[in-house]
């Protein structure tokens, strides 16, 4: 088993590990002390800017970013780039196109990328982790080889490194946004699903569990009604960080040339890309999107590792 594995095993352990007192529920506790943690506020109000201006982008972007209005200029000046002005408030690229106007507008690409591929991961990875655990919990000696063999794919599948094991896809499905999307996201289906198998294994033994089969409840009904939705706490932080790390992961899949092949429509993974065959000239060119991308991905860390601890029981006061 990998320690990658290990380490998702007791991250769904030690989120079970809760008791609900004083009338209260882990998650009214849990938004209390995310309403009082700095290093949540600053995640949620970097991921509402995020949004935000990938929504809005398109319509507030003073020019057209795919126009390459400004290349006579750019030309004339003989790889001397236009930095910052009045009318172009980051400056030129090596086509006369805007920058600002193509940073506004690629936030919307990399925002859809990053959620895309984060709701295949949980999506493929949730169904997975269900039937994995259902066959572990209820299964009996059938339902046990069943998760067995499941378990050791998925062991497979966290042993490669994630990176290795997005290009190898995306070289295989061919260079387009779609191909990124998918990439990234079946990286993330091993690390959803053994999150899940593993909590929904600690409710497994749960009273209210033992109680429902003493009832002779049927044991797809104890799944769906009682164990799945007392095990989703770990899946959506884990959600939220793996949001970060899909951003990052795609950024670098178009910087490989991996991503959209019209390299006009701008994201900021292909952004960079670009701009590092100007880099000695014109660092700012490459500084720009791999600061959005730092920044963004900053906010979703700090937002789902304020909800890890939101929800650790050894935190809760």
């Amino acid at each position: 088993m990998t320690k990658k594995a290990d380490r998702i095993d007791r991250l769904a352990e030690l989120m079970q590990q809760t008791e609900v007192t004083s009338g209260a529920s882990l998650w009214r506790e849990a938004m209390r002390r995310l309403k009082s943690s700095k290093m949540a506020v600053i995640g949620v109000v970097i991921i509402a800017a995020f949004v935000v201006l990938a929504v809005i982008g398109p319509w507030i972007a003073p020019h057209a970013p795919t126009a390459q209005t400004w290349r006579d200029e750019v030309l004339a000046n003989q790889g001397k780039f236009v930095g910052m002005r009045g009318e172009n408030w980051f400056g030129l690229d090596h086509l006369g196109r805007d920058m600002f106007s193509r940073m506004l507008v690629g936030a919307r690409q990399t925002l859809l990328v990053g959620v895309v591929s984060m709701l295949i991961g949980l999506v493929v990875g949730a169904v997975v982790g269900v039937v994995s655990g259902a066959a572990a919990t209820l299964g009996g000696r059938p339902g046990q080889r069943l998760d067995t063999v499941i378990m050791r794919i998925t062991d497979i599948m966290l042993s490669l490194p994630s990176l290795l094991l997005a290009v190898s896809i995306a070289a295989v499905m061919g260079q387009s946004l779609t191909t990124v999307m998918i990439a990234v996201g079946v990286v993330q289906i091993p690390i959803f699903a053994r999150l899940l198998r593993g909590s929904m294994l600690a409710q497994g033994g749960a009273d209210y569990v033992l109680a429902a089969k003493a009832l002779g409840v049927r044991r797809k009904r104890i799944v769906l009604t009682q164990i799945l939705p007392n095990s989703l706490s770990p899946v959506i932080v884990q959600a939220t960080l793996s949001l970060a790390t899909a951003i990052i992961e795609a950024a670098a899949l178009s910087y490989l040339g991996l991503g959209n092949p019209d390299p006009a429509i701008p994201e900021w993974g292909v952004m960079l890309s670009q701009a590092q065959r100007f880099f000695d000239n014109e660092p700012m060119m490459a500084v720009y999107p791999a600061v959005g991308i730092i920044i963004t991905a900053l906010g979703f860390t700090l937002l789902g590792e304020a909800m890890r601890e939101a929800l650790d029981p050894k935190l809760r006061g």
